[in-house]
């Protein structure tokens, strides 16, 4: 992985999706690798959860909407039907569209599922008096650490021992989650929120957005929680990526993980995440 280009290559190939969305530093556009379907009236819906598996446990399954001409559309109310590999259609739920702290129209879908077979779904999603179809894949064993796993408890760049990796941090300007490495707070006794995104290479078109509303709640939160940020790329080149991605084993982005003081994790996001989700998985971290 530490040579190949950073990508949703493996999630895309049995899914027929050939969409990917535009680099994440503030554009409405999407224009090229999230799993996509398209309406006659050409209205899209993309998959956003990259890395979903067979579980009796219920799963996050985001989601979100695009123009015929790959401009975000995640505006109207949606409801939603799976349909398992070989099996029919279930009952339609309705898909809460979250959209605190994100740009206009980039509001994420999110049902939660339990998904309890690898193999090809499909979601029918109505939406704005639309009706789609969008496959999604369901792997037999997760990517990356899931939840109930122990976090890789592996370096991660920071200001003083950067690993190889610059920049450090793509936001403009830099964020201030670099000083510690992972493997200095992961499992030492406090709770730790890790969010790897790239800013400035991002695929998914989400990384800036989130890492934005991230920090405000880091400043409210880092007396009792471990903040840190991690750019998925070694250098500009968006080739190659960080020792730290290599390590969680991590084949899309934005990724938020949140991790007890024991080291094991206990949420995570991806793809596309709103502020009132991530405030959730925090909640987890520090319950009342």
């Amino acid at each position: 992985m530490a040579t190949e280009p950073f990508s949703r290559r493996a999630f895309l190939a049995l899914t027929g999706g050939t969409a990917l969305l535009a680099a994440c530093g503030g554009s409405k556009h999407a224009s090229s690798t999230t799993p996509s379907t398209t309406s006659a009236s050409g209205l899209a819906t993309a998959v956003m959860s990259s890395d979903l598996y067979a579980s009796p446990e219920p799963q996050r399954l985001a989601f979100i909407a695009l123009t015929q001409n790959r401009r975000f559309a995640s505006r109207a109310p949606a409801t939603v039907a799976i349909k398992p590999p070989g099996g029919v259609l279930g009952p339609y739920a309705a898909a809460p569209l979250h959209r605190d702290g994100l740009p206009t129209d980039r509001g994420v879908y999110v049902v939660q599922p339990v998904l309890a077979k690898a193999g090809v779904y499909s979601a029918t999603i109505k939406t704005a008096g639309q009706t789609i179809e969008l496959p999604f894949q369901v792997q037999p064993k997760p990517h990356g650490p899931a939840v109930g796993s122990i976090a890789p408890a592996a370096a991660s760049p920071t200001t003083t021992k950067p690993l190889g990796v610059k920049p450090l941090c793509t936001r403009k300007p830099m964020c201030p989650l670099h000083s510690r490495s992972l493997d200095e707070v992961i499992g030492k006794g406090r709770p730790v929120a890790v969010m790897f995104a790239t800013p400035a290479l991002c695929q998914s078109a989400y990384c800036g957005p989130v890492l934005d509303t991230l920090l405000p709640i880091v400043t409210r939160l880092q007396d009792r929680i471990d903040f840190v940020h991690v750019e998925i790329y070694r250098d500009m080149t968006g080739t190659n990526v960080s020792p730290t991605v290599t390590a969680w084993n991590l084949s899309s982005e934005p990724w938020l993980f949140a991790v007890d003081p024991t080291g094991k994790i206990v949420s995570r996001l991806d793809g596309a995440f709103a502020s009132d989700e991530i405030e959730t998985v925090l909640r987890q971290l520090t319950p009342a």
